[in-house]
C-alpha cells in the first residue's frame, strides 16, 4: 500500500508563473501549427492529385494504434496528477510510468513508419513526392519533437518520485500535463489531415 509523501513546498507564485509561462509557450506553438495546417491545406487544395497520391502511401494503421497510444497516454497523465494531489505515491508513479510507456511507444511506431517511407523511396526529393511528403515529414516530425520534449520531463519527474526530499510538486506536474495534452491534440488534427482526408 502506497504511503503518503511530503511534497516539496515551492512558493505558490512560483508555480502559478509556470503555468501561465507554459499557457504562452502552448499558444505560440498553437500558431505555429496553424501556420503548417493552413499552408498545408492550400497547398493540397492546388495540387489535389499528388497529396492525394501521397496520402495513399501512408500507413493509416499505424497511425491510428499512435492515436490510441496518445489519447491513452494522456488519459494516464490525467490520472498520475490526480493521484499525486492526493499524496499517492505508487499510483502516481505507476500512471506516470504507463504515460512514459506510452511516449516511447508512440516514438517507436512512428520509427517503423519512416523506415517504411525511407525503403520505399517515399521522401522530400523525389520528385513526385516531394511537395507531399515535405509537409509529411515536417509536421509529423516536428511533432515527434514535441513527443520527445514531453517524455525526458517524465522520465526525470518518474525517477525523482524516489526522492522524498525532492518529490515532484503536484503544479510542476499538472503544468507538464497541460503541455503533454497539448502534444495529444495536435496530433488529433495531424492524423486526419494526413491519412484519412483523402478518399
Amino acid at each position: 500500500m502506497s504511503s503518503a509523501l511530503n511534497l516539496s513546498h515551492e512558493p505558490v507564485t512560483k508555480v502559478k508563473h509556470g503555468k501561465v509561462a507554459m499557457w504562452a509557450f502552448l499558444a505560440s506553438e498553437l500558431m505555429f501549427f496553424s501556420g503548417f495546417f493552413g499552408t498545408f491545406i492550400v497547398l493540397r487544395n492546388t495540387n489535389y492529385e499528388v497529396f492525394k497520391h501521397g496520402a495513399h502511401e501512408l500507413a493509416w494503421p499505424l497511425a491510428l494504434l499512435n492515436t490510441f497510444i496518445l489519447i491513452g497516454s494522456s488519459l494516464t497523465m490525467a490520472m498520475a496528477i490526480y493521484h499525486l494531489e492526493r499524496h499517492n505515491n505508487g499510483k502516481f508513479r505507476t500512471y506516470l510510468g504507463l504515460t512514459i510507456l506510452g511516449a516511447f511507444g508512440f516514438l517507436i511506431v512512428k520509427y517503423f513508419e519512416y523506415s517504411a517511407k525511407w525503403q520505399h523511396h517515399l521522401f522530400p526529393g523525389q520528385e513526385e513526392h516531394t511537395v507531399f511528403f515535405s509537409f509529411y515529414f515536417l509536421m509529423t516530425g516536428f511533432h515527434a519533437m514535441h513527443v520527445v520534449g514531453g517524455l525526458i520531463p517524465m522520465v526525470y519527474m518518474f525517477f525523482k518520485s524516489y526522492t522524498k526530499s525532492a518529490y515532484p510538486h503536484p503544479g510542476k506536474v499538472e503544468t507538464l500535463g497541460l503541455y503533454w495534452h497539448f502534444v495529444d491534440l495536435m496530433w488529433i488534427f495531424i492524423f486526419p489531415a494526413l491519412y484519412l482526408i483523402f478518399p
